[in-house]
């Protein structure tokens, strides 16, 4: 999602939010994600205090058929917004329209507890790092790694992607089939990628 991304051109606006649309956009990523909401909130406090100055910050990209974006600013019927919540100028969680949220890929390295866990193999590596969507081959291999029946993981949740033999994620995606299916199924597109290591976000980590 962000293989193209130059803030000085792309960024549409950029905005305070008011304390009440604050704590609704709070309330709805504790929703989504019960880790951040457990022990009365200690983990989202940390992140994103309920009395810190939120910013919303807006990308209008046009999302073409193959997933590549580009920005497209004279054609309003073609922009698909990207929301950017960020703290101080540091992105913290996106949403694509009225999608579910994502925590950044810095973010993630900092709490890795807030998504589940995917693994892809070495060969994939270098595709990860061109922003290439994942491939269910790369996860059913003796070196990817996908959780246990009891544990799937459905289609269309936000996950972390792991690389074999990295310590750290290397990308934040969302799951095309359910973990399950991408076992089964075993070809085309398992995960799709959506802040992955070196990107233009990850490299412009204050907006």
């Amino acid at each position: 999602m962000f293989k193209k991304f130059s803030p000085k051109d792309d960024i549409a606006n950029k905005n305070v939010l008011r304390h009440s649309v604050q704590r609704g956009i709070r309330i709805a990523i504790l929703t989504q994600y019960p880790v951040l909401a457990a022990d009365d909130g200690v983990l989202m406090e940390a992140i994103w205090p309920k009395k810190s100055d939120g910013e919303l910050i807006k990308w209008s990209v046009f999302i073409s058929g193959s997933g590549h974006t580009e920005c497209l600013m004279s054609d309003l019927s073609s922009r698909d917004h990207i929301s950017i919540y960020a703290l101080g100028g540091e992105p913290l969680f996106l949403q694509q329209k009225n999608g579910p949220f994502f925590p950044t890929l810095r973010l993630l390295h900092k709490y890795p507890q807030l998504l589940p866990r995917v693994q892809v193999d070495r060969g994939a590596i270098r595709f990860l790092l061109s922003g290439v969507s994942m491939m269910c081959p790369g996860f059913t291999s003796a070196g990817g790694r996908l959780p246990p029946p009891e544990e799937a993981i459905p289609a269309g949740t936000p996950v972390a992607i792991y690389c074999e033999g990295k310590e750290e994620a290397g990308a934040i995606g969302v799951t095309k089939l359910s973990t399950e299916d991408i076992k089964k199924v075993n070809k085309d597109i398992g995960v799709e990628l959506i802040n992955y290591l070196g990107d233009d976000l990850w490299k412009n980590n204050k907006l």
